[in-house]
């Protein structure tokens, strides 16, 4: 009796110290900004375009693989270029945002260990500095946009609560991945090698609509895909299902709870692994 007690107390006490730990990171989020500003200057420091390189190759990836696929698919280049642009760059963002998770922690080891600070703000840090990234390749988009007129409506709008959800689940990943690859080092090669094998699997250089009308129903059960049709979707002016929906929501919530419970046993060992 005695010891389940001691139990209860001691995980309302890790709760509380992992919700103070995200409230200081919230407070703090003036400093993350700028940390993850200063990570995008040191990145590309000495080059003359900057991250601007990466929207170069982003834009040269994309008019390469524009032209190979449409012949190959024998698909028209008026729908097809804007497609494989937006689904390129916001690929590039969720791939990338989940390999650097890996290192939240791992990659401020040095200010971990000399200043106490939330751990909430290096997820930020994290997710902050791929926006910024994200926003420099949003160019390629604007510029493939202009030259085939299709430029999205309203139904735009549609995409804001996607990209809300894509910030809680970056943030809750950041969280997940960065404590468990902290521990287990070996973590972030596996999970490499499993974006790799997601982005073939997930319509981003090829079409929902090249899949038979059964393949189709099952596109809902891949998470990749329902994240990244909850934007595409509206900036492309494509209907979105509800089983879509229901599928992203269902998977944030899961990668919600899992990240909350490893973080809640995990916060106060990481000092200690990285």
């Amino acid at each position: 009796m005695e010891l389940s007690l001691r139990a209860d107390v001691t995980m309302v006490t890790r709760n509380r110290r992992a919700l103070a730990d995200i409230a200081g990171g919230i407070r703090l989020w003036r400093l993350a900004w700028a940390l993850g500003w200063l990570d995008i200057r040191l990145r590309y420091r000495g080059s003359m375009l900057g991250p601007f390189w990466l929207t170069i190759s982003t834009g040269v990836m994309v008019a390469s693989l524009g032209l190979l696929y449409s012949t190959l698919f024998k698909l028209n280049m008026h729908d097809y270029l804007p497609f494989l642009a937006l689904s390129q760059v916001l690929w590039g963002f969720l791939a990338a945002l989940v390999s650097e998770a890996c290192t939240t922690f791992t990659d401020a080891e040095g200010v971990i260990r000399s200043v106490r600070m939330p751990f909430f703000v290096f997820s930020m840090r994290a997710l902050i500095r791929n926006a910024i990234a994200l926003g420099h390749n949003i160019v390629v988009i604007v510029v493939v946009f202009a030259i085939f007129s299709t430029w999205p409506g309203w139904e735009a709008l549609l995409a804001i609560p996607g990209l809300l959800i894509w910030v809680v689940d970056g943030l809750a990943l950041t969280l997940l991945l960065g404590a468990f690859c902290a521990r287990f080092r070996d973590i972030q090669p596996i999970v490499n090698s499993v974006m790799q094998i997601a982005f073939f699997i997930t319509p981003v250089i090829w079409k929902p609509s090249q899949l038979s009308p059964s393949s189709m129903e099952k596109l809902a059960l891949n998470p990749f895909f329902d994240l990244l049709e909850i934007v595409r979707g509206p900036l492309l002016n494509s209907d979105i299902a509800v089983t879509t929906w229901i599928g992203a929501i269902g998977f944030s919530l899961v990668l919600c709870v899992i990240s909350w419970a490893f973080f809640v046993r995990a916060r106060g060992r990481v000092t200690f692994w990285v």
